[in-house]
């Protein structure tokens, strides 16, 4: 096996930290083209789509890649921002934003920067670029606060391939879940106060996550007890009882019978008996994206209302929200214990003497 070149390095620099903030991803631009691309990545994945490979790639290259995109693509025309995509707006806003607060909590050597599973900042892009910085140990944390092994574990399969191709592999390490995080669950709970607090409350709050085959919980992915527990920690921390709030799961794709409750039937059922008003809530996502503003802000209301219900509202993700962002510093911070080191400039002198002395060329 052949391993891709290693980075110029010089003796006395630093070593540095890195992490790596991974999304699922997002088309370049709400452009057919476009989508296409990101869809032959997206469901070219077997993790995300476990149908025998051959029979898989007929229905992905004969039929759905020459058909979905163009409707994909007006759906994202409807969601897409001056700034380009919502999802890697956001992203890109937490990496910002995640910099500045841990530069207040430490000095040592660091960098934040974010990738997505598909499309770009591709994750081997941006480890390589981690790479040329001397980052010696790298923390990946996908933002998917609930494990799924087509979420978080694609990420990392992705990661630990383009470590195979390096010489001088870094330290790593993951985080695989904060589904349960008190910090988490506390941002979420005062995410939804603050809308409520302008906006009033509902009859009924749903907290709809994204769904998986129901193959996927049968054969042991965890997914599905996570969202449960995220679902019921957080009714606790706004205290509401029982009957206030519903968890559904959106985004069903083909025929399979998918994890249930299915979010649409949730909504119809809910507009069919009249409800007065139905606030949803994506508590899965951490970041604003298709999902959430298009099928769930967008179509979900078409369905509530039709069906006869009143006022529907969709509670935004929590972006670049502030308690967001402190919960997220502490999860990083906690994660990246014994590697924060504030470099000695005298050791780093030294050890390049020494380098020098032994024969290194600089």
């Amino acid at each position: 096996m052949s391993y891709k070149p290693e980075p110029t390095f010089t003796h006395g620099t630093p070593a540095q930290t890195g992490i790596i903030l991974v999304n699922l991803g997002t088309p370049d631009a709400p452009t057919a083209p476009s989508v296409r691309t990101y869809l032959k990545e997206f469901l070219g994945d077997p993790r995300v789509v476990e149908i025998p490979k051959a029979v898989w790639w007929f229905i992905l290259n004969g039929i759905i890649l020459n058909v979905r995109p163009k409707k994909s693509a007006a759906k994202y025309a409807s969601v897409w921002m001056n700034e380009g995509s919502p999802l890697r707006y956001y992203t890109e806003k937490q990496a910002t934003q995640l910099r500045g607060f841990m530069r207040q909590r430490t000095k040592a050597p660091y960098i934040v920067e974010y990738a997505m599973r598909y499309g770009n900042p591709s994750i081997p892009s941006v480890l390589h670029k981690l790479k040329e910085q001397n980052c010696q140990r790298i923390l990946i944390v996908p933002m998917y606060p609930q494990y799924a092994a087509s979420t978080t574990a694609t990420a990392y399969d992705i990661v630990f391939d383009e470590l195979k191709q390096m010489r001088n592999t870094p330290a790593l390490r993951t985080i695989k879940n904060y589904h349960d995080n008190p910090g988490y669950i506390k941002a979420l709970a005062n995410n939804i106060n603050d809308y409520w607090s302008k906006n009033g409350r509902p009859e009924k709050l749903v907290m709809s996550f994204h769904g998986l085959p129901q193959f996927s919980l049968d054969k042991g992915d965890p997914y599905h007890c996570e969202c449960h527990k995220t679902g019921r920690l957080l009714a606790q921390e706004l205290g509401l009882k029982p009957e206030q709030y519903a968890l559904s799961f959106q985004s069903r794709f083909g025929k399979a019978e998918w994890i249930k409750p299915y979010t649409t039937a949730t909504l119809l059922e809910l507009g069919k008996q009249k409800t007065k008003r139905v606030d949803v809530v994506c508590p899965g996502f951490v970041a604003d994206c298709l999902e959430t503003l298009e099928e769930i802000a967008m179509e979900g209301k078409e369905d509530f209302l039709n069906a006869g219900g009143g006022e529907y509202h969709y509670i935004p993700c929590l972006n670049d929200n502030d308690d967001w962002m402190h919960a997220l510093t502490d999860l990083v911070m906690d994660n990246l214990q014994g590697w924060l080191v504030e470099p000695d400039a005298a050791d780093l002198e030294k050890g390049k003497l020494r380098a020098l002395e032994l024969g290194a060329n600089k």
